[in-house]
């Protein structure tokens, strides 16, 4: 057969087959729902926190700052956690806005590594979560979560210049530091000491242990805690006296003003750090400045007869600790602490170098492992900050 008749059946015999192939065409380049006609689907982003609020549809990846436990509409705890169902993220650490934090529900499967309350410590480290972006707690939320690990990028840049520190935004903290503002030297140093030293909650020295396992938290492993000098992770239960422990380092040697370990300087926070028991004797109660001999326990970190120099990674979060003992103690009930540009001064008050202190304190910035501890023992344990390591640039106002 030829002819009409015969093309209109082998276009009747294609069509179906056609059809078939454009919708299958049609399908694998379809938009997402809501996209503007002609756009083709692109890889799903990681979302900020801000992005998340705005788009409370379907689901997605989102990265923030833990910043505490939502338990309602506008209402989230940064203390004293009572449960391990919900935490709020958001792009800044120190968000204290509820408007600016989304809601994130943790369900079963996540609540021994993400609930707040059996993971205090988590509090001000990032994380990345992905569910669906729908309303929790009458607010915007993250709900049904198939995916939660901690880590990876910070959502908003972090400068990391190695000249002058840059000063951290006041933001949620002017009001804390209200009484300073405007003040510079001698001035300055006292209205710091009446604001750090107001309200403030004394531990013993047996709750530093405890303590220290949330403040020092490996960001990497909740079970463990990381050495200051040394750098390395180690578990947190192997916290005691012996080879192969940490134990309780003072930043400032306690031999230096013979506070030894009563509640106050003794047990402040803001100095005490993880450390390996032998590195801890090998630094025992030296001053800090450049030079001298490498420790090989402690890679990095030099000393000879009087001093002590750390690895390059905390040489700032040492010299911030000094400088807030000395603000700090004031005399009185406690010694009067004074940074001294000197080393060797034995049992006297006073700790030094200061032109090394204030060099490191230039060459290595607060951190975010830095903020995040200082957070942690501001709302969590003492209820007072170092003002250093949200403003290093009063270390040159107070210091020279």
């Amino acid at each position: 057969m030829s002819g009409p008749t015969a093309h209109r059946r082998v276009v009747a015999l294609t069509m179906p087959a056609l059809l078939a192939l454009l919708a299958l065409v049609v399908t694998m380049f379809r938009a997402p729902v809501g996209a503007p006609p002609g756009m083709l689907p692109a890889a799903a982003a990681t979302l900020t926190v801000a992005q998340a609020i705005s788009s409370q549809s379907g689901t997605g990846t989102v990265r923030g700052y833990v910043v505490g436990q939502p338990t309602a509409t506008s209402t989230v705890l940064t203390a004293n956690f009572t449960g391990d169902t919900a935490l709020a993220i958001a792009d800044s650490s120190t968000e204290t806005d509820t408007a600016d934090m989304l809601y994130v529900q943790i369900t079963s499967t996540y609540r021994a590594s993400f609930g707040l309350q059996s993971n205090p410590g988590l509090m001000r480290s990032v994380i990345t979560v992905t569910g669906t972006l729908t309303a929790y707690f009458t607010h915007a939320g993250l709900k049904s979560p198939t995916a939660m690990t901690r880590g990876g990028a910070t959502p908003t840049p972090t400068p990391t210049g190695t000249g002058t520190p840059t000063p951290t935004p006041t933001g949620s903290t002017s009001a804390y530091y209200a009484a300073a503002a405007g003040k510079t030297g001698e001035s300055l140093k006292t209205a710091l000491n009446g604001i750090i030293s107001s309200g403030v909650t004394t531990l013993s020295y047996d709750a530093v242990w405890n303590a220290l396992k949330v403040t020092d938290q490996d960001p990497a492993n909740s079970a463990n805690v990381i050495l200051l000098y040394s750098g390395t992770s180690r578990s947190k239960t192997l916290n005691g006296g012996d080879v192969g422990d940490w134990n309780r380092e003072h930043v400032w040697a306690k031999s230096h003003g013979d506070f030894g370990t009563a509640n106050g300087p003794g047990t402040d926070l803001h100095h005490l750090r993880p450390e390996d028991v032998q590195v801890n004797a090998l630094r025992d109660n030296k001053d800090f400045d450049n030079g001298g001999t490498a420790v090989s326990s402690a890679p990095g970190n030099k000393t000879d007869s009087d001093s002590w120099e750390p690895r390059a990674a905390v040489k700032g979060d040492v010299a911030r600790m000094i400088f807030y003992m000395a603000v700090r103690y004031e005399g009185g009930t406690f010694p009067d602490l004074e940074v001294d540009d000197a080393t060797g001064s034995g049992t006297a008050p006073r700790l030094g170098r200061l032109s090394a202190l204030k060099q490191w304190n230039t060459q290595d910035p607060p951190d975010a492992f830095e903020k995040r501890r200082n957070e942690l023992i501001y709302s969590n344990y003492q209820r007072n900050r170092n003002p250093f390591i949200d403003h290093p640039e009063w270390v040159t106002s107070i210091f020279g």
